[in-house]
C-alpha cells in the first residue's frame, strides 16, 4: 500500500510503493506543482486563450489537476484534460490528502474524490470549465493526435523510470502538441535537455520550486 505523508509546505504526497519514489517533491507537493505547472505551464500559455487542452504524463494524486480546475475557473478559461495514470492510486489514500485544505477551497471537498472516481477512458465534465479524460493505459500504447497546447511532464524520476524520459517518448509529447505548444516537467537532466532539442524543441532552463535549483519548460516552434 503506497505511504501518505505531508511534505515540507504541509500538503501531502504519497510514497510509490512499487516505484520507492514519492509522487511529489518532499519540500512542497502544492509549491511544487503551482511553480512547475500553474505559473510556468498554464499561466505561460493561457494568455489571451479561451480554450486550452491539456495531457499530463501521470495523473497520480490528481494534484495538477486539480490547481488546473480551479485556476480554470478563476480565469473562465475553458480547459480539457486528458490524463495517463497506468497505476491509479487506491481510493483509500486519496481520503487522506489534504490538498483543498491547503489550498484554503471551501465547499468543494468532494472536487478531488470526483476526479478519482470519474470513469476512465471517457471526457467527464468535472465543473463548468474543466473536463478530464482519464486514460488507465501505458503511453507507450496510445496514439495521439496532435491537439495539445501543454504537456505536464510529470512522470517518475528518469532514475526509475528512463523510457519516459528518452526521444522515443519525447517525439510522441513534441508529436501530440500543437505548434507553440509547451512541454513543462520538474526535470532538468542535462541529457534529458540534450534529447529535447534533438527533436526539434526550444528548450528553457528555468529556475526551479523549492529544493530544486531548475526546472525545464520546452517549446515547440
Amino acid at each position: 500500500m503506497p505511504i501518505v505523508f505531508e511534505s515540507r509546505d504541509g500538503s501531502t504526497t504519497v510514497l510509490s510503493e512499487k516505484f520507492g519514489v514519492t509522487y511529489h517533491s518532499k519540500y512542497g507537493a502544492v509549491q511544487e506543482s503551482r511553480h512547475v505547472y500553474i505559473k510556468e505551464g498554464l499561466f505561460a500559455k493561457c494568455i489571451a486563450k479561451k480554450e486550452l487542452s491539456i495531457l499530463e504524463m501521470g495523473f497520480g494524486t490528481g494534484l495538477n489537476a486539480l490547481m488546473t480546475c480551479l485556476e480554470a475557473e478563476k480565469l473562465e478559461l475553458k480547459i480539457n484534460y486528458t490524463a495517463i495514470e497506468k497505476y491509479p492510486i487506491p481510493n483509500e489514500i486519496v481520503g487522506q490528502l489534504n490538498f483543498m485544505k491547503i489550498l484554503e477551497v471551501e465547499g468543494r471537498d468532494d472536487l478531488l474524490c470526483r476526479m478519482h472516481r470519474a470513469e476512465w477512458e471517457k471526457q467527464v465534465e468535472i465543473s463548468d470549465f474543466f473536463s478530464l479524460k482519464k486514460l488507465e493505459q501505458a503511453v507507450e500504447d496510445i496514439a495521439f493526435q496532435q491537439g495539445f497546447d501543454l504537456v505536464y511532464f510529470d512522470a517518475f524520476t528518469p532514475n526509475v523510470q528512463p523510457e519516459l524520459w528518452e526521444l522515443p517518448m519525447l517525439t510522441k509529447m513534441y508529436d501530440a502538441l500543437l505548434p507553440t505548444g509547451i512541454l513543462v516537467t520538474y526535470c532538468a537532466k542535462g541529457s534529458f535537455k540534450r534529447a529535447l532539442k534533438e527533436i526539434g524543441f526550444k528548450v528553457e532552463t528555468l529556475k526551479g520550486p523549492p529544493g530544486k535549483r531548475e526546472m525545464t519548460r520546452a517549446v515547440k516552434p
